[in-house]
């Protein structure tokens, strides 16, 4: 057995030495990649993520008429699962009735009242007139009597005679004087009772138009379609629990699904490359293997700080050409914006290229070697970068800095031209 011992080791020194210079082969490969100088088309790209939407929708809205009752926030109590679809009529929403029979509760208090007063006028004009009737029909009797004494006085002392017509004139002056007092009275009456009664219409109109303003409450489609929830400017969707104003009175939308956009938001370092008119083509990751072509349509003209972005960024709306009904809004899309594109130019990856000093340069590998070459650039994308100048096509360049090259000088334009 002892005699196999010795070629078994040997064996296994010879399989580790191979596999040492197996690896080490491949590390030495991998750090001297490297690729040609190619001449195609440049694409300058600008890729983001965007969110489906309708271009054109109708808003279900709370009432708006909430807020000249002194209603300024309400909030959404229940709403219909998102996506949802409608016809006209339909039930959408409810709001939290709260405040509104708070409201209801004050106003009929009111009207309570009102009503109290309205009677209590009526009451107090007709007892007042009521007096001055009687007052006035005592006077007339009272005239009479006194006409029928001064005819049975006719014989009495001159004096006498002369009392009882005094007496009767004074009756005469008291009963004018009444029915004068009759007449006002019974306009203060009237008055009284058109203010106690517009008092009394008042809280009525209020109550009716707060009672219909509560069944507005009930949210209900304007129209057939799919309800999607409105999205507020933070970016978050309003659902139950959700407050609304109405000066902001969006609770869903009925969306248009025959024309669609994509919403995206650029950084400030890109958004100078983005024009209005520039082509695009969006990704959908609902399915991977729809590709949708669309056109830039807006740009924002002021940035905005978004929840997330480390920067400020730009608001994008580019519209998609396609239509498909299984499109629906709040998908996330991809979107590939082809800011610029230059015909037939030299090109080598990003990767290749280097900085010294302000100067750029390639690893350029030659027949007597690799030397340090300084490039002029042009337009780069995520990729490639342009060459104008320093290399030709089909140049070899390395990908990684090639071992013991970082020390040599770099050969400038003049000694390549």
């Amino acid at each position: 057995m002892k005699k196999y011992r010795i070629p078994l080791i040997i064996g296994s020194a010879l399989l580790i030495i191979a596999l040492i210079w197996a690896f080490a082969g491949e590390t030495e490969q991998e750090k001297e990649i490297t690729t040609k100088a190619f001449v195609d088309d440049f694409e300058d790209l600008v890729v983001s993520t965007g969110e489906l939407m309708a271009k054109n929708s109708e808003e279900i809205s709370v009432p708006v008429s909430m807020q000249r009752h002194g209603i300024y926030r309400v909030q959404i109590s229940d709403i219909v699962p998102e996506g949802t679809y409608v016809d006209s009529g339909d039930y959408v929403a409810a709001l939290d009735k709260t405040d509104i029979s708070s409201k209801i509760n004050d106003v009929l208090v009111e009207l309570d009242k009102a009503q109290s007063l309205y009677t209590q006028t009526q009451l107090d004009t007709s007892l007042t007139l009521r007096e001055k009737r009687n007052e006035i029909d005592k006077l007339q009797f009272e005239i009479k009597q006194k006409k029928i004494e001064l005819e049975q006085s006719k014989y009495e002392p001159p004096a006498t005679i002369q009392k009882i017509t005094l007496d009767e004139e004074r009756l005469e002056q008291n009963l004018e004087q009444t029915r004068e007092n009759y007449i006002i009275n019974k306009k203060q009456g009237v008055a009284k009772m058109a203010e106690a009664g517009a008092e009394l219409q008042k809280a009525r109109n209020q109550l009716q138009k707060l009672q219909e303003l509560e069944k507005e409450f009930r949210i209900t489609a304007p129209k057939q379609g799919m309800v999607v929830y409105y999205r507020e400017w933070s970016g978050e969707k309003r659902k139950a629990g959700s407050t609304v104003q109405p000066w902001d009175p969006a609770v869903a939308t009925l969306p248009d699904l025959s024309e669609m956009l994509s919403k995206t938001y650029i950084n400030e370092v890109e958004i100078r490359k983005i024009k209005v008119g520039q082509e695009v083509t969006l990704g959908l990751d609902a399915f991977p293997d729809a590709t949708l072509t669309g056109k830039v349509t807006q740009v924002a003209n002021v940035g905005e700080t978004r929840k997330g972005a480390e920067t400020k960024v730009f608001e994008v709306e580019i519209k998609v050409n396609e239509s498909d009904s299984t499109y629906r809004p709040g998908m996330t899309t991809s979107n590939t914006i082809l800011t610029n594109k230059i015909e037939s130019v030299l090109q080598i990856p990003l990767e290749a290229v280097y900085a010294q000093d302000g100067v750029s340069y390639v690893y350029l590998k030659g027949t007597t070697g690799t030397s340090k070459q300084e490039v002029k650039l042009g337009s780069a994308n995520a990729e490639y970068v342009i060459v104008e100048s320093g290399l030709s096509e089909n140049d070899e360049v390395y990908l990684s800095e090639p071992e013991g090259a970082r020390e040599k000088e770099v050969e400038g334009l003049a000694n390549k031209e």
